[in-house]
């Protein structure tokens, strides 16, 4: 696979993210990110409102990550004794989806925290399960981020504040239930660029890649164009220019 990629690094890839790939080979100017199907079924018919989903926060998963996982592991112990807190070791083994479904749609906002790579499927999860998502991952590259403005229904947190003792907390504790309430909103908005269909639907996540792909065309079409400049030119002999040449009957 990684032949592959050296030699295919000029081709537009379309990829969950760059966790595993060199910014040479893969790289947001050229690339499209495209969104994790979600495991979680979505949330169909949801009239919840910030009172009855009693789960302040939540997570389930691998809690001990290597690399950019590690604060998965300081996170844990410092949220692990609040009493509106739901932050656990999970997977998708036998219940696992079961629970995760119900624990999201129990929780005003949910934790999608840096693994082994920047993402996962549990950012759209969150999403499909209209809990507001709080990405702590730095790295992360969003899907359509040049179209949509994620800031609108998610909370992000740079890794070096939440792990400080008392700040994440706190700093969710604030939100207003005004300010819940329009994120959840858009959530139901946008949920559909996210979801996969076959055959696909208007502005679903097969149209939404597809234009996204579109988008790259432009700068692509540039970049050949400007190549092309010198094609038809006779090969230089020069060496480099010595000084700069007179400009002779400029006037």
């Amino acid at each position: 696979m990684l032949d592959a990629r050296m030699k295919l690094w000029p081709a537009t890839f379309i990829l969950s993210d760059f966790g595993r790939y060199p910014p040479n080979i893969a790289n947001v100017e050229k690339d499209v990110i495209a969104p994790y199907k979600h495991l979680i079924p979505s949330y169909l018919n949801d009239n919840s409102t910030f009172d009855s989903r009693p789960t302040l926060l939540y997570f389930q998963g691998a809690i001990y990550r290597k690399d950019g996982g590690l604060a998965r592991q300081e996170l844990f112990y410092l949220l692990k004794n609040e009493k509106d807190v739901h932050f656990s070791f999970g997977s998708i083994q036998k219940d696992g989806i079961k629970k995760a479904t119900e624990g999201m749609r129990a929780s005003k906002f949910c934790l999608n925290i840096a693994g082994d790579t920047p993402s996962s499927n549990r950012l759209f999860d969150a999403i499909s399960s209209h809990c507001v998502p709080v990405i702590i991952s730095d790295a992360i590259e969003l899907p359509y981020e040049d179209v949509i403005d994620y800031s609108e229904f998610c909370i992000f947190v740079r890794t070096i504040d939440a792990i400080k003792e008392n700040f994440l907390i706190n700093f969710i504790r604030d939100i207003t239930k005004e300010e819940w309430t329009r994120m959840w909103n858009k959530l139901k908005e946008i949920e559909h660029f996210f979801e996969f269909h076959f055959p696909s639907k208007e502005n679903d996540a097969v149209q939404m890649i597809w234009q996204a792909v579109a988008r790259k065309v432009p700068a692509i079409r540039l970049k050949l164009n400007r190549h092309e400049r010198f094609s038809r030119s006779p090969p230089s002999i020069d060496k480099g220019l010595k000084s700069i040449p007179s400009l002779r009957n400029f006037w």
